[in-house]
């Protein structure tokens, strides 16, 4: 539509020009070509992009022509537009225009503005038509203002404002954008011109100022820009008072900011006139009094909505321009009060959050703001805002980073002293209404001070990651404060250590120190990935080598931390929470020994390896203070590691096969690790993983892949392994299950568990429920009507109660159960996974290791599992993880083992097993795994060389396709005799047995990447052309045979008298192929044929270019009988690949003539029927008629001529659904007339006997349908129908066999939905 409205107008403007209504020019401007043309149309595009190109060509274009006609008729063109239907259209022609007046100074900008006042004139134009002329007014004026030259010309200048004053009246089409632009034009022009020029036209708005939003703002734009002519005394002369704030106009201004709030509502954006109306208050020394009176007292006083929005978009756009004294007060105002019960009151997911808006304006502020005063006040004003003692602010807020380094220092010396010293009364704390009401629920001082803590032990650890003009002394302090009151307390005041130099107020109790000690261990993490601080060099020089965890000197992060522990342990004025045992502090030391001991060989060995075990090292000594009993054991097998690892003697003897290595101890440590809830300890063991995957032995990696082993999960080691986080995770164990509660074929499986288990104890219960009734004799077996005394009821209901609690608790008991079993599942699949990122390190980092091979089938068997397993997110989650590492880590990746001479027989047997296993697989994706996993180790054996068969070496060693050749000749370590009869055999499967899971894309992948295994193969394929049981099967010999014959790496293995060969016993099994062809094609045969003809035209096509020695006549005979049948001729794609092949013989496809059915056609034209008619059968007077007519009347005038009768091209063949173009989907507006063309050629009757005779089959055939319904559903009637009353044990039976079915099948549902679930993640 816009598109139409554009050509409307642009031919309508062109139009009046060259009918004598435009530019007076003799030669003709719209004559010189449509390439200027085209910039006009361009402009009035909807894109912006094709607009601002437009204008600048019209520019160029004008600048380099230099013609006064075409300036003219661009003036004129662009004005016409300015008042444009099209809402895109009018920005950009008064944009063209303003530039156009910009570039082109000599045209004055009366006569510009004359022509526009002319063009849209608001007194002449039609009703229909003002507000086009409105808009045309309004962006005529807005193209003077933006040309810059506006302001220059005082006569247009006061005619322009003059003209905006007469727009304001058309508040229905522009509402306020007159007035906008005309504060807009004030605050750009000079003060002498506003005195002179503008201040007499605008005097009548300025005494209104305190009617509307827009009169007030220009005041105060005036007073803010021009304070020499709007001084207090000609203000009392305009509206009765020196100053704007004052006692008298706060309730008037008050009113009309109300009406600014929501003007702007949908714009999301503080008025402009608020902040000028700040900005007066503040000139004028009242802020104070607008604050408190206007603000406060009078907006604040509406009901939550944009008028409280307004005061938050206040506050925060106030920030930049009030003093330390005036922040002070703002911030602990009513505002700040409210815009805290907002952001809790908007914590739930519906509702307008202003929390992000708010950051923002606290991001610039600080950004832009120099002074550390008034950023310390900010960030203190914003943090003491609580609700029950927590702070409303985002702990995790990033504004910290534009923090001077002394509002820095001193905010974070104020976070600790209120940490240690909380004052409650300081803080601006609320509370909900809800809680106002409910005073039970009130928060005592204890829960404060804790919530208060919290806070801030969170915003001091963001602090560190967060802050970008920190100090390692900063970061340092901060870690050695949280360190310290995570695991230590003063006993007294003393100077040598800074964080026991004041003692807390109120006592950190357990829930203190516990919520501390998880903040530093975040902390922990945070500095071991810390890029190096510092602006020296050798920081600078580290930086670039992507070092992390370390300080400028090199020394680690959590190294330090360590020192200041054992300065600790040793002070006696500090005591630590857990206190340390004699081993305990043995082991602390015997740590501290090992790290300086390596850091002794980091300059000798290598300093990543090192480095990694140091930082293992010291963890897990930090950890002593948190988890002491369990630490122990494992640092002291660490320790033993470490020493054997960097000992000499372990370099030069192997250790005793009973005894495991330290490899082994190593790797038991670390799965231990896996299993914490650790995050930095997780990344850690995985680093230490990466350096010593080298020293990985057989035992080492058995130990990995046993936690994949299902046999090895019922083990009690392994279980004790997983469940030590139990305890720690169960939120996270909840969350999981609740993501895989979401499935519903779980829920279906134990829906019907739970009503089975639910029977059984129904039954248990309901026997001891008859024993109590019977035992309080309320059966009543004697038959007697009397009643139970009172002490014998009382005793009755005392052992039903009983009953029904101890029947409760054993159903809670079970719900526990089952509840425990899917946790520990959970956490078991959770463990999994971080195990397998161990086997994809290993994978990566030493594809060349030997070891690879002990990989691939446990990978497998795991991808098996999963399959079979549920089929909620982490179970899928997990199934795609390890295929993607079977798929990207191990058979993508270009390295390989290059040391298989003496694993040849290992790898050999391998490949047999895989490839047999995937025959025996009743899922084809996990077949394809199987397959590939097959190819790598083809990929392996063939890559490398054998030393019995030394590879063939090219003639020249330049030529690089020479090189290729011998590459492709090189068997390497690959017995190709061994590994064909391997592949023979899945070969043979695939083509013969009905249900195969191998696939075609599986051994052309063989064929493509392994062309040494084609001929081989090949003899096979040629065999079941024929030899296959089934049609599809044949189909996929061809389909197969056809890709192996098109690689030309083929013809390296054969030579030309086996090529030759080859081709003619393809071709002769293709001919006994289509010999067996039936007379009707069925749908199967179908297949076999296309597959067979695009086989044979590329047989045939070879014989022909290659002019090899092979007889085709046998072929030609065939394909010459294929011709007969219809089916091929009926089938575009059959015919076009029979012509195709029929090419290579000399035979040409014949035309067919279609000029027949033409004049038939042509002869009478089709009568439509009148709608909102009956047809003359449907009548209920020609109902008989019409019958007879279309179904049992003889042969004769009506009768449609025999096919062989009829001539040729008027047979209308039958078209298949989807082969012919709008078959099915579209009306074929022609079918009609050539259906009653043919008919009218036959016989001569009248185009209605066809659709009659179409209506009638269609009545017979629904009559047929009914009365076959009826039957059956008599028949049905006839079953359900007893013969006598079945005895309700049978009824009993019945129902139960129906429900076993019913929940067989809700069973076999939820499998098959599981399994197509499954199937779909390892496609991907």
């Amino acid at each position: 539509m816009a598109g139409t409205e554009e050509m409307e107008e642009m031919e309508e403007m062109e139009g009046m020009e060259e009918r004598g209504g435009g530019v007076t020019d003799p030669r003709g401007v719209l004559r010189q070509g449509r390439a200027f043309l085209d910039f006009f149309w361009d402009i009035a595009k909807p894109e912006q992009e094709v607009r601002l190109a437009a204008t600048e060509n019209l520019l160029q274009h004008l600048r380099q022509g230099k013609k006064d006609d075409e300036l003219k008729y661009t003036l004129k063109r662009l004005v016409e537009g300015l008042g444009a239907t099209r809402e895109a259209a009018r920005p950009g022609f008064s944009l063209a225009l303003a530039q156009v007046l910009q570039t082109f100074e000599e045209i004055p900008l009366c006569s510009v503005l004359e022509q526009i006042k002319e063009k849209h004139n608001l007194k002449k134009v039609k009703k229909k038509l003002v507000r086009n002329a409105a808009f045309g007014n309004f962006f005529g004026v807005m193209a003077l203002f933006q040309s810059g030259r506006l302001v220059k010309d005082r006569k247009a200048l006061l005619e322009s404002i003059q003209l905006l004053q007469q727009l304001t009246n058309h508040q229905t089409h522009l509402r306020d954008l007159p007035r906008k632009t005309l504060i807009d034009i004030t605050s750009e022009v000079p003060e002498s011109v506003f005195e002179e020029v503008l201040f007499d036209i605008l005097q009548g708005d300025l005494s209104s100022a305190f009617t509307s939003p827009e009169n007030l703002h220009l005041l105060l734009v005036g007073m803010r820009k021009f304070p020499g002519v709007l001084k207090p005394k000609k203000l009392k002369k305009l509206f009765g008072s020196p100053t704007v704030v004052n006692e008298e106009n706060i309730p008037r201004l008050v009113e009309l900011l109300k009406s600014a709030a929501k003007s702007e509502k949908e714009d999301k954006k503080l008025p402009g006139v608020v902040f000028d109306l700040l900005q007066v208050a503040l000139k004028e020394g009242a802020f104070e009094l607008f604050w408190n009176e206007a603000v406060e007292n009078g907006l604040l006083k509406e009901k939550p909505g944009p008028v409280s929005y307004m005061c938050y978009r206040l506050l925060g756009s106030a920030l930049p321009v009030l003093s330390l004294e005036q922040l002070q007060v703002v911030l602990k105002g009513k505002v700040m009060l409210h815009y805290g019960e907002h952001v809790i009151a908007t914590q739930l997911p519906q509702g307008f959050k202003f929390a992000a808006e708010m950051e923002g304006y606290i991001d610039k502020f600080l950004s832009d703001c120099d002074d550390p005063e008034r950023q310390l006040a900010v960030m203190m004003g914003f943090s003491t805002l609580t609700h029950k003692g927590k702070p409303v602010w985002l702990s995790a807020s990033r504004v910290v980073r534009h923090l001077q380094a002394v509002a820095l220092q001193k905010y974070i010396s104020w976070l600790k002293d209120m940490f240690l010293r909380p004052d409650l009364d300081c803080c601006l704390d609320f509370s909900c209404n809800r809680q106002k009401q409910n005073r039970e629920n009130a928060a005592g001082a204890q829960h404060k001070i804790a919530r208060w803590r919290r806070w801030i032990m969170h915003r001091l650890v963001n602090i560190t990651e967060s802050a970008t003009k920190k100090e390692e002394s900063l970061v340092m302090d901060i870690a050695r404060f949280c360190f310290f009151h995570a695991f230590f307390v003063a006993k007294k005041k003393t100077s040598q250590i800074g964080e026991a130099s004041v003692l807390p107020s109120e006592p950190l109790d357990e829930q203190d120190h516990t919520e501390t000690e998880n903040y530093f261990f975040g902390l922990l993490q945070t500095l071991n990935t810390l890029p190096v601080l510092g602006d020296t060099a050798k920081a600078a020089a580290l930086r670039e080598k992507h070092v992390h965890g370390v300080t400028a000197d090199g020394k680690l992060w959590i190294f330090l931390l360590v020192e200041y522990a054992n300065k600790l342990l040793s002070s006696e004025h500090v005591k630590a929470v857990k206190p340390f045992t004699k081993e305990q502090r043995d082991i602390w030391e015997r740590t501290l020994q090992s790290v300086k001991n390596l850091q002794k060989k980091e300059n000798k060995s290598d300093s990543a390896k090192v480095g990694a075990f140091q930082q293992l090292l010291l963890s897990m000594a930090i950890h002593l203070f948190k988890n002491q009993p369990e630490t122990v054991d494992v640092l002291s097998d660490l320790l033993n590691c470490t020493e054997r690892a960097f000992s000499k003697e372990a370099k030069k003897k192997k250790t005793d096969n009973s005894e495991p290595g330290w490899v082994e101890v190593m790797v038991e440590i670390l799965l231990s690790l896996l299993a914490q809830p650790s995050l930095l300890l997780r990344r850690i063991s995985k680093s230490v993983f990466v350096w010593i995957c080298p020293n990985l032995t057989k035992r080492g990696l058995q130990l990995i892949l046993d936690v994949f082993d299902p046999n090895q999960e019922e083990n009690e080691e392994s279980a004790v392994v997983v469940m030590e986080e139990s305890n720690k995770k169960t939120k996270l164990a909840k969350d999981t299950d609740e993501e895989g509660s979401e499935d519903s074929s779980d829920e279906d499986d134990t829906d019907s568990g739970d009503e089975q288990e639910n029977e059984e104890v129904d039954d248990d219960f309901r026997s001891q429920l008859m024993n109590v009734l019977q035992a309080g004799n309320a059966q009543g077996g004697d038959g007697s009507d009397e009643e139970l005394d009172d002490e014998a009821m009382m005793a009755l209901d005392k052992n039903i109660s009983a009953l029904f609690a101890e029947q409760q608790k054993r159903i809670q008991a079970k719900k526990d159960e089952k509840d425990k079993i899917r946790k520990e599942k959970i956490l078991r699949r959770d463990f999994k996974t971080k195990v397998l990122d161990l086997i994809d390190v290993f994978l990566m980092k030493q594809a060349e290791n030997p070891l690879v091979f002990d990989i691939i089938e446990p990978l497998l068997q795991l991808i098996e599992q999963c399959m079979s397993s549920g089929s909620d997110k982490q179970e899928v989650d997990f199934l795609r993880k390890t295929a993607s590492i079977f798929k990207n880590s191990l058979c993508r990746n270009k390295q390989y083992c290059k040391r298989v001479d003496t694993l040849q027989e290992h790898v050999h047997t391998l490949v047999q097993r895989l490839v047999k296993k995937a025959c025996k697989h009743t899922d084809s994706a996990v077949a394809l795994y199987y397959f590939s996993a097959s190819l790598y180790l083809l990929k392996v054996l063939k890559g490398n060389t054998s030393s019995a068969v030394p590879p063939p070496q090219p003639e020249k060693q330049s030529d690089s396709r020479a090189k290729q050749e011998c590459q492709l000749l090189n068997p390497g370590c690959l017995d190709v005799k061994r590994v064909a009869v391997t592949y023979r055999q899945a070969l043979t499967q695939f083509l013969s047995k009905r249900n195969s899971p191998l696939t075609c894309s599986m051994f052309h992948d063989l064929f493509k990447r392994f062309p040494i295994m084609c001929k081989p193969l090949v003899d096979t394929l040629v065999e079941f052309i024929t030899a296959a049981a089934r049609q599809h099967q044949q189909a996929m010999a061809c389909l197969l045979l056809h890709k192996v014959l098109l690689l030309h790496e083929l013809k390296l293995f054969v030579t030309e008298e086996e090529w030759e060969e080859l081709i003619s016993r393809s071709i002769s099994q293709v001919t006994e192929c289509l010999k067996t062809l039936g007379k009707p094609i069925m749908k199967a045969e179908k297949e076999k044929v296309a597959k067979s003809l695009e086989l044979l035209n590329f047989l045939l096509k070879t014989v022909t270019e290659q002019k090899l020695n092979v007889k085709l006549t046998e072929v030609e005979k065939v394909l010459l009988s294929l011709n007969q049948l219809e089916d091929i001729g009926n089938s575009p794609r059959l015919d076009s690949l029979y012509w195709n092949v029929m090419r290579w013989l000399n035979y040409t496809k014949p035309k067919k003539d279609k000029t027949a059915s033409k004049p038939v056609q042509d002869t009478e034209p089709l009568k439509r029927k009148k709608k909102g008619f009956l047809p003359e059968t449907k009548k209920r007077k020609n109902r008989k008629k019409g019958t007879q007519e279309n179904g049992t009347a003889a042969a004769g005038d009506g009768e449609p001529a025999a096919p062989e009768e009829q001539p040729l091209g008027t047979e209308a063949p039958k078209q298949k659904k989807g082969l012919v173009p709008g078959g099915s989907k579209h009306k074929n507006p022609n079918k009609g007339v050539r259906e009653n063309g043919v008919a009218k050629a036959g016989g001569g009757t009248l185009p209605a006997v066809n659709g009659g005779d179409a209506v009638a089959d269609k009545k017979k055939k629904k009559r047929k349908n009914k009365n076959r319904k009826r039957k059956q559903d008599a028949g049905d009637e006839a079953e359900q129908v007893p013969a006598a009353k079945k005895p309700k044990g049978s009824v009993l039976q019945e129902t139960q066999q129906k429900q076993g079915k019913a929940n067989q099948q809700k069973q076999d549902k939820a499998k098959k939905k599981r399994k197509e679930k499954k199937t779909a993640v390892l496609q991907e």
